[in-house]
């Protein structure tokens, strides 16, 4: 990209399971070497309890975080916006790098279920990071 630090914006629906997953493995995986941002279009109470778990089992505490609402303006401050099942809620400005990752969502599962969600998110993630840092 530039010598500037990338900057990336996950979204989903809630804001408390895929799109926190995400952020919290960029966060580990790429440190202070890219910006990270997550949101929702119609943000829940709290994090899924189930995500926590299944990211704890990782090492990775995301219990801290709570649901953000997705605004413009965090659109417009990110490089790459990664969306994953928001649809048409993410507004568009032109110059962004966006993505829809097609993931099940895991409101709802157990952990045996969101395991594999999560296992999926950190391969992506990891491209990402490779990508981006390369």
């Amino acid at each position: 990209m530039t010598d500037r630090t990338p900057s990336v914006l996950f979204v989903c629906v809630h804001n408390a399971g895929r799109s926190q997953m995400a952020a919290g493995y960029l966060r580990k995986l790429a440190g202070d070497r890219v910006e990270v941002r997550s949101a929702g279009s119609v943000p829940a109470d709290r994090i899924n309890p189930v995500a926590v778990e299944a990211m704890r089992e990782e090492g990775i505490d995301i219990t801290a975080e709570r649901p953000k609402v997705l605004t413009p303006e965090a659109v417009q401050a990110s490089d790459v916006v990664i969306t994953m099942g928001c649809g048409d809620a993410c507004p568009f400005f032109p110059g962004k790098r966006y993505e829809d990752w097609k993931l099940e969502d895991p409101a709802g599962q157990g952990i045996d279920a969101v395991r594999p969600i999560r296992d999926e998110i950190r391969r992506r993630i990891e491209d990402l990071v490779a990508e981006l840092l390369d």
